[in-house]
This record gives structure tokens, sequence and C-alpha cells, in this order.
């Protein structure tokens, strides 16, 4: 691990992100966490089929929890993911673009920088540039975004923290909207990873989500990887299991009523046993998955009906 934080630590400090620093009266310490990737299915010593997730690295971190709890939250708010996706589904032209290093593009005020000190085998640093870690770092750059793109959002640009997406069912109108969002960067200072930015599609996945002008639709590889997920064998594998699947419950329609049997696993007190209706509903949320449709915004200009399951207990209405 040593190593791995050298290696991260002479990056960063090459790039000025860093530097070294003394007598700072707060000083944190650093780890290191697996980087992880997709879910897979392997076998285990007793040669039953779980669910991991792949290590593809390490990944250096800071523990800022003393210097969180001392800290006034941000409670500004991120964006829904769900009406972002809604405003983007349906359109004929995209141009997705991705932010360069994330947190590091906001500075951190100079008279703050010490409070960032943290501390490893070759010596006492802070950030010159916000890093990952502080309990506000993610309101401080979803708010930063919002002011650079505000008269945009909603509009031709949706952002969800450094994930920015160009839209419109225009073509004429889509170079005019690209142009000003790339000035709006350049402006601002703001730095694109270019190899992972994708121009003038008709298709893309955005936030686990494939959108299109044909509307909204499930990612079909975390899909793949869901059907291949086997039976649950204990309380941690149901909680893995309904995480996935709910993540997508708007494609299942009924999604309450067939998950009862699962989630009544996860009720207190209630002893772990994958009874009939536990693998039926298990192999039905699958087998909806594979299947689903076509998710289309709804027209909000025309009237709803509202309904609700049946399955929802007296104690979730109060």
């Amino acid at each position: 691990m040593q190593e791995v934080v050298k290696k991260e630590i002479m990056k960063i400090l090459d790039t000025d992100i860093i530097y070294p620093i003394t007598n700072s009266p707060w000083v944190s310490p650093i780890y290191c966490v697996p980087k992880k990737g997709g879910i897979t299915v392997v076998t285990n010593e007793n040669n039953e089929l779980v669910p991991t997730k792949t290590v593809t690295g390490w990944r250096v971190c800071i523990d800022y929890r003393k210097l969180n709890k001392a800290t006034v939250k941000d409670h500004f708010p991120l964006s829904f993911m769900d009406q972002i996706l809604e405003r983007l589904a349906r359109n004929k032209y995209f141009c997705f673009l991705d932010g360069f290093s994330r947190y590091f593009q906001i500075p951190v005020n100079p008279n703050n920088q010490e409070k960032t000190t943290f501390t490893c085998p070759f010596g006492t640093y802070a950030y010159r540039r916000m890093p990952f870690g502080l309990c506000n770092a993610p309101a401080t750059f979803q708010r930063c975004m919002l002011v650079i793109f505000h008269d945009m959002i909603e509009e031709s640009v949706e952002v969800f923290m450094d994930d920015f997406s160009i839209f419109g069912n225009s073509f004429d109108k889509y170079p005019n909207n690209l142009d000003k969002m790339l000035q709006r960067c350049k402006d601002a200072h703001l730095v694109l990873n270019w190899e992972k930015c994708r121009f003038m599609v008709k298709e893309g996945i955005v936030l686990g989500h494939k959108v299109s002008g044909a509307g909204l639709e499930v990612d079909k590889a975390k899909i793949n990887v869901i059907s291949k997920l086997p039976p649950p064998t204990n309380i941690k594998g149901v909680k893995i299991f309904l995480g996935h699947v709910r993540f997508y419950r708007r494609f299942i329609k009924d999604f309450s009523k067939i998950a009862r049997p699962k989630s009544k696993l996860l009720e207190k007190d209630t002893s772990f046993e994958f009874y009939d209706e536990c693998q039926k509903a298990f192999e039905l949320l699958k087998e909806k998955l594979a299947c689903a449709l076509v998710f289309v915004s709804p027209n909000w200009n025309l009237l709803f009906e509202l309904m609700r399951d049946e399955v929802i207990s007296q104690s979730e209405l109060s």
C-alpha cells in the first residue's frame, strides 16, 4: 500500500494540488480503499454462486471524520435524478461531457487550506484544491455547476455533479447549445475529460439508464448482471438484490406487491427463510427487468389518476 500512497502523493504534488505544511492544528490520517468495479458472480469455497464486486485498483482517501464533525453543514440540494432523466428522455440529439477530476477543480480558500491537512509516511500536506471526503464537497460542487450553467439548466443542459448532458430535438439548435456550453466551461476554467466525452449521439447511458428519442430504458449491461445473481442465502444477499432491482422499480408494475415476500425478510426479529414465495418473487423480478419496456415521460398537461399499492401497511401511511 505504501507504493500506492507514494504514487498518488507524487502525482498531486507535481500538479500543485497539495503542498507540504507544518504546525497545522488540523491533521487527518490517510488510508486506502479498493476501487470497486461492476458486480459479478463467482463460486466460493463451498462451491456456491455468490455476487461480488470486482476490485480494479486502490484509491487513496483522507479520513476527515473529525473535521466533518466540526463543520457547519451545507444543505444545498443535489438534483433529482428522476427529473433529470425525464427531461432527457425523448430528445433526438445528445452530447455527454465529463468533468476532469471533479472536486479538484474547486479551489480552497487560502485561510481554510490548513484544515485539509493530512499525514502520511512521506510527510504532512494540505490541499489547494477541494479534496474528496469533506462533508460539504458534493453540495459545494453542485452549487458551482448550477451557478455556471444557471440559464441553461432544463432548457438545453442537465448537470449532475460532473456529468453534463446537452440535449435537443432540433439539429439546427444543437451546435449552438454545444458551443455555448463549451464557451461557458472555458470562461469558468472548467476542464473536461476529453476521453469520456461523446458528441452528437442519438442515445447514451446517463445515471444508469439509457436515454434516447424513444424514451427511457434500463441499462442492459446492468440487467445482465442482475439476471445472473443467484438466490440469496442470507439477509445481506437480500439487501443486495433488492437494492439493484429497486433502482429500476419504475419499470416494474406492482413492484412493491411482487417484492413484498422478500421485503418481509428484512423486518425486525424475522428469521431468514427463503421459502417458495421468495423464490417466485426473485425470479419474477428478474424476468420483469429482462423484458422491461421503454418508459415514456408523461404529458403533465393531462389529468392523472392516483393509485396506491394495497400492500402498503397502516404504519407506512402514518
